[in-house]
């Protein structure tokens, strides 16, 4: 089974859609999507996800199963250094790196930050959805890898948010999202794309081949969006500090 994760494209967070310049990256990942022989669609409660999703969705002539475990991953927490309630994806590395707990892929969000949060809640909330919909597609979890019960080639696709894409890569990878939150950035409309892979009769376990994807972007010569990206360089006044 292939998995396709889009993140919704470019955001206008003040009326939980899409830019301008969404829109016209929405409409180049349809008609990339458009090539595929994808069987199933799912898609995030939140407007931005949905309405990236609309344009595929119209070309392929579906509706897209909304999944409520697919919105942007919900808990704050309260970061040290920032002094207020924030997302647990935007900390510092100088201060997060120093608990060796958030590197762990099972035992993360057991600090006393997360633990005020009710992370590891949300985080199992997702998990949970992630896993019957796998099963409802003939992949059931067994310890750290699937059961394939049905194995097949159907390709499906979940229209959500980098922040929750996170958690889902977590669990398939068996890593933690601390890393991949604080070590990955999949820009607005990417796609990462996952492919079971069942070397001995019954196993399986999805391998990443790729991240972020953007090729939908780059064959018209457009630069991807920077949401969620930060300065290369301190002295650049002109891209996003902490």
């Amino acid at each position: 089974m292939q998995l396709l994760i889009v993140r919704h494209a470019d955001p206008d967070y003040s009326i939980d859609s899409l830019t301008p310049t969404g829109w016209e990256e929405a409409e180049l990942l349809s008609g990339w999507l458009a090539k595929l022989p994808i069987d199933a669609f799912y898609v995030s409660p939140l407007g931005r996800a949905k309405d990236t999703a609309s344009l595929t969705l119209k070309k392929f002539g579906k509706e897209a199963t909304v999944c409520d475990w697919l919105q942007e991953f919900p808990p704050k927490i309260m970061r040290p250094d920032a002094g207020r309630l924030i997302i647990p994806w935007d900390w510092l590395p100088a201060e997060w790196t120093k608990e060796e707990r958030y590197f762990d892929h099972q035992n993360w969000y057991d600090t006393e930050i997360m633990n005020d949060g009710h992370v590891g809640d949300a985080y199992r909330k997702v998990v949970k959805g992630l896993d019957q919909l796998l099963a409802h597609h003939g992949y059931r979890r067994k310890d750290l890898y699937y059961q394939a019960e049905q194995p097949n080639r159907d390709t499906i696709v979940l229209f959500c948010h980098f922040g929750v894409e996170c958690v889902l890569l977590s669990h398939l990878l068996n890593i933690s999202p601390m890393a991949l939150w604080h070590g990955f950035c999949a820009a607005p409309s990417s796609v990462t794309t996952l492919v079971t892979e069942e070397r001995r009769e019954g196993a399986a376990y999805f391998r990443m081949n790729c991240f972020g994807s953007t090729a939908h972007l780059d064959a018209t010569g457009r630069e991807p969006s920077v949401a969620a990206r930060f300065c290369e360089t301190f002295t650049c006044k002109e891209e996003r500090h902490d």
